[in-house]
C-alpha cells in the first residue's frame, strides 16, 4: 500500500523546517555578535587611520592594489603590508615616497602621489590598521617582501 504525502503533512514539514532554520540563524547571529570584538581591530580605530581611509579612497588605491583580497589585481595585495615590511610604518612611508615620478621605462609601477608628511603617516597607519583585522583568517596568503 502506498503512503500519500497529504496537505497536513507538507505543511508541518514546512513549518518545522522554517522553524528549524530561524534558530539556526538565530544561533549563527549571536555567535557572530559575541565574537565580532574579538576580531574586528575596532580598539585601533582612530581619527588618524579614518583618515588614512579618506585617502586610499581619494586616490583610488584599490584600483590598482588588492585590500583583505578586495580590489584590482594590478598591483600587490596590501592587507599584510605592515607585516611584510616588518611592522614598521617608516618603511611603508618611504616606499611610497620612493616611487619614481614618471614610473619606471617599460614596467608598470606605482605613480608618485606627492603626499605630505602627515598623509603618509595616515595611510601608513589604516594599513597598520588593515593589517591587524583577524577576520580574514590569514587572508591574504601573500608572502611577498
Amino acid at each position: 500500500m502506498r503512503e500519500t504525502f497529504t496537505k497536513g503533512m507538507a505543511r508541518n514539514i514546512y513549518y518545522g523546517g522554517s522553524v528549524f532554520f530561524f534558530l539556526v540563524l538565530l544561533g549563527l547571529t549571536v555567535d557572530t555578535v559575541r565574537s565580532l570584538p574579538k576580531t574586528d581591530n575596532s580598539q585601533n580605530l582612530t581619527e588618524e587611520v579614518a583618515a588614512g581611509k579618506r585617502l586610499w579612497e581619494i586616490n583610488n588605491c584599490i584600483g590598482c592594489h588588492t585590500l583583505l583580497g578586495e580590489g584590482a589585481y594590478f598591483a600587490p595585495e596590501l592587507g599584510n603590508v605592515y607585516t611584510r615590511y616588518g611592522e614598521n610604518t617608516e618603511a611603508i612611508k618611504i616606499f611610497i615616497k620612493s616611487r619614481p615620478k614618471d614610473g619606471i621605462p617599460g614596467r608598470r609601477s606605482m605613480p608618485q602621489f606627492n603626499f605630505t608628511e602627515e598623509e603618509l603617516e595616515q595611510i601608513a597607519q589604516f594599513l597598520k590598521y588593515a593589517d591587524g583585522i583577524k577576520t580574514a583568517r590569514n587572508w591574504p596568503p601573500n608572502i611577498q617582501g
